[in-house]
This record gives structure tokens, sequence and C-alpha cells, in this order.
């Protein structure tokens, strides 16, 4: 046996070794005919009437043992499938008739342990105590955990042993969603995001689409990608850091509106908001503008607010955030004049590099205005707006792929939702001149000969679909990841992804140690 096991799991390879010698499978691969969930069967119970000669419920439950209360010829189990618990009811006359009382003694009472995967059959009841239950009449074994569950114990209102700690938590996801209640809400609720998204996109006409991932240049937005090499072609590739230039090319294309939710990959830092692979979801429709896609925008949040909480208001943190619309319009300029009293309008680079080091905003040689504008607006403002705030009318250095205004050459049609102080969402009244497109991706590129390793590259092909033409565009951006941190009330993003990135371990990390096991109430 392996000399690094600790004392428990040493104890359960015994037991499953013994289980085998008394003919009984720890893995069976038989199917299981699982008929009722303990969510289901705790709402749909009804006692029965005084004298009735109805008879119970019969159901079959399965999941994993979380407690035993052992009694002699009787036992109590928790039972956790995966809607919640149900408390089980063994006796040993009834699981083993005859003279067969070996199989209850050895193999429920010493051989079966917390954590093992069990199936049920029995009939539904209330004990004494007022709690409903399955009454056992067989029992199965389903799979043998050989590895103890760190099992939080609770007395006189302190919690001990909690399996609390960040690091553990995000790289044992598994264990995280076994024992700490509320976490697998937090990943249902991020389903019902994505499901509500999806109906509301479906509902208007619009078609769920898919475009590489492996992409020969990393356009769509500004930032640093992962490069991998690709053997057969002997070239390298970038992973995507956005779907926008493909999804573009299928309005030129013909078709009217479509949508993506997958993931990009950005090569950057990470922290309590970032993480380098994230989910984005990006929506392109012809013959719409940004105008339009403000009030797109929402009611497909309303909506999903309504779908995954039941309300439109929700709690992160101290803030309790709104999601009625409509949203309030600010544009750049007069977010940066009413947060800092400065009106940048007109400045030119060497003006914005000293409204910077009066603002004590710190800068690169590389950064041009579009990027010094930012990091003003970034440092001053973006954390300001709680409540849902579209950003409007960005100066057009920041905005490579994004039409000029319509009133003003200067700004292009332009917004970022901000909620909680971070930005939500980005969209655009796209760029369908091609001429104009090309000479934005230039100075992308002076930016990048300045040392700016963000600045997009120009993608030939692209501008090439734009020249055969593509109609007017609105075109919007959303963080998957943010967005559920904001629905779920959750300050960090590792906290809504199953398993977030993270370094490698150093070396192996002991198991977390089991509690004792804690008496079940009847």
């Amino acid at each position: 046996m392996n000399s690094q096991l600790s004392e428990q799991e040493a104890i359960r390879r015994a037991s499953l070794d013994e289980m085998r010698r008394r003919g009984i499978d720890p893995y069976p691969a038989a199917l299981y005919p699982v008929s009722g969930y303990s969510d289901e069967i705790k709402a749909n119970f009804v006692d029965p009437e005084p004298d009735s000669d109805a008879e119970p419920r019969q159901v079959c439950v399965a999941g994993r043992v979380m407690s035993r209360r052992i009694m002699g010829k009787a036992s109590f189990m928790e039972l956790q499938d995966s809607h919640g618990r149900i408390q089980v009811y063994v006796s040993r006359d009834e699981i083993c008739p005859g003279e067969d009382k070996d199989l209850y003694n050895v193999v429920f009472k010493k051989l079966l342990d917390i954590g093992d995967f069990v199936g049920v059959k029995g009939f539904v009841f209330r004990t004494k105590t007022g709690e409903i239950s399955v009454h056992a009449s067989e029992l199965t074994v389903l799979s043998k955990s050989l590895r103890p569950l760190p099992i939080v114990k609770v007395k006189d209102g302190v919690t001990y042993d909690a399996f609390d700690d960040p690091e553990l938590r995000y790289r044992r996801r598994y264990l995280d969603l076994i024992v700490n209640d509320g976490v697998k809400e937090i990943f249902i609720k991020r389903s019902r995001i994505l499901q509500s998204m999806r109906e509301f996109f479906n509902s208007h006409g619009y078609m769920e689409v898919e475009t590489p991932i492996l992409q020969s240049i990393a356009g769509g937005a500004s930032a640093r990608p992962f490069i991998t090499h690709h053997n057969s072609l002997d070239i390298d590739l970038y992973l995507r850091i956005a779907t926008e230039l493909y999804l573009k090319r299928l309005i030129v294309g013909g078709f009217e509106g479509v949508y993506e939710i997958g993931k990009n990959f950005r090569n950057e830092g990470m922290d309590r908001t970032h993480n380098p692979e994230f989910t984005c979801m990006e929506i392109y429709v012809a013959y719409k503008d940004y105008n339009w896609m403000m009030e797109f925008t929402e009611q497909l949040l309303e909506k999903i607010c309504l779908d995954v909480n039941g309300t439109t208001e929700v709690k992160v943190g101290d803030n309790v955030i709104s999601f009625k619309a409509p949203f309030r319009r600010v544009t750049m300029i007069d977010a940066i004049r009413e947060n800092t009293g400065i009106d940048i309008s007109g400045m030119n680079e060497d003006q914005l590099r000293e409204v910077c080091s009066k603002l004590g905003v710190e800068t690169e040689p590389s950064m041009g205005k579009g990027k010094l504008i930012d990091e003003i607006f970034g440092e001053t403002s973006e954390g300001k707006y709680i409540q849902p705030t579209f950003i409007i009318d960005y100066p057009i250095e920041m905005s490579p792929l994004t039409k000029k205004h319509r009133d003003n050459p200067e700004l292009t049609e332009r917004f970022e939702l901000m909620v909680n102080g971070k930005e939500l969402c980005n969209a655009y009244s796209e760029l369908n001149d091609p001429i104009d497109q090309y000479e934005r991706f230039v100075e992308q590129m002076r930016l990048a000969d300045k040392g700016d390793d963000e600045a997009m590259i120009i993608d030939k092909d692209f501008v090439r679909a734009l020249e055969y033409g593509m109609p007017p565009t609105s075109g919007m951006g959303m963080g998957i990841d943010r967005l559920a941190m904001i629905m779920t009330g959750n300050p960090t993003i590792q906290e809504v992804l199953f398993f977030p990135q993270m370094r490698p371990e150093k070396k192996a990390a002991p198991a977390p140690e089991a509690a004792p096991e804690a008496p079940e109430a009847e």
C-alpha cells in the first residue's frame, strides 16, 4: 500500500478490499433507476389521513452519504443528491432479512463511509420528530470514496474545520461544491444567465454562430494575445482575444443578426476581476446603431436579472444595484469633467500628459491620446458609477473599429456600460468605411512601433471584406464572468469560474482532514 496514504485513506482502502472479498462491487457499472430527488420528494410529500390504507410513495434515490447515526439495529444517514439532502432510515431487519445479519453489521456499519455513493430503494414517510425521510428496503453501494471529506462542524454557533481556504477551494472545486452550501447555486445562476440571454437573442431572430479560436491575426480588441504553433501548417497562431472581426464578416455575408458566446484569451494580469481565459458574448445586428443597442442592452439586462433573481435589483456588497430600464447616459468627456473638474476636450497628447501628471495618473511613453484618456477615465471616474450607466461618445483615438460620431468627427459612436464601478459591456456603431478602417489600422501600427504591445494588427482580409460592403451595423460585447459576479453578488471572478487559472502546485497538498462524524438528528 502507498506509504504516503493518511491513516484514514489506508482504512478506506482496506474497506474497499474487504467489500470486494465479500463479493460486493464498489464501482458497479449497472444502470441505477433513480426515480426521485431530495427537494421534489420533500415538496410533494403529503401526510396520510388517519386510518388511511393508501400505500406510501415508493422511490429510488441515489447520492453521497454526508452523515450517519448508527443505533444498533437501526441507523439514519443523510444522502446528498444533485438537488439537496434527504434523510434515509435503515433497519437491519429490512435490508438484511433472514439470518444474513453480518451484511448489516460489517458492510453498513464498518465498511460504508461518509462520502460513498449509495442507491436506496424504499418508501417516503415522516419520522416522529417530523422529518420527511426515505425508509430503505434496499441499499446498493454505487461508488466507494477513498479520501475523507472535509466535514464542517458547528458548535454553539461557531464553525470549525470550515473548507474556506481559497487556494484549496479553487483548486479542488469538486470538494467546494460538495461541502460548502451555496456554491452550487452560484453556478446554477450562471447557467440561467446564459439561458436567459440566448432566449432573448433568439426571440429577436438572431442566430448563434461559432468562429475560430485559433486565428492568424489577433484582432477585434486591444490586448496582448497568447501565441501557439500549428505543427501541420508550420505557422504561429493566436488564441483569439475577441470574436468581433469574424462576426462582422458574417454581416458582410448577409446575416442580419449573429451572436457568439465563447471563450476569449488575453495574456494579461490576473486579479479579482480578470482571468486570462474568460467567457464573452458578442452580438452584431445590421441596420442598427449604438442608440438602438443601448435600449436593447437595457432590455436584455432587465430580463436576465428578473429571470435569475426574480427582481430587477441585486445586492453586490454594500450596494443595491437596479437594472430597471432606462439607464443613465453620460459622455466620456463629461464623466471626466464631473469627477475631476477638468475639461479634456480638444487636448493634444502633451496636454493630456500634463493632466495625468496633475491627477497622479501613471503613464508610459508608448501611450497615445487614446490610452492617456483611457487611463484618466479609469483612474478618476470608472469606479464612481455604481448604478448601470452608459458612458458614451468616446474620443476617436480610443476606438479604432468605431464609426465617427455623426455630429462630432473628434468622437465615436461608442458606449461602455459601467456597473458597480467596472465595465460590463462595450458597444459601437460599427465602422463600415473600408478606407477609414484601413487608416485606423495604420494608426494602430504606429502605436505598436512606439512600443504599445496591445495595439491592433492590420487585418487586410477584414478590410477586403468591408470593401465588398457592410450595412450599417451595431455590435456589443459583454463579459459573462463579470455579469455572473454581479447577478450572484460575488466580489471576485474566481467565485464564478468553476476552475479559475492558478499557478501550478509546488507540491501535492495534503488532503484536508475529515472531522469525526456528527450525529444526525432523527
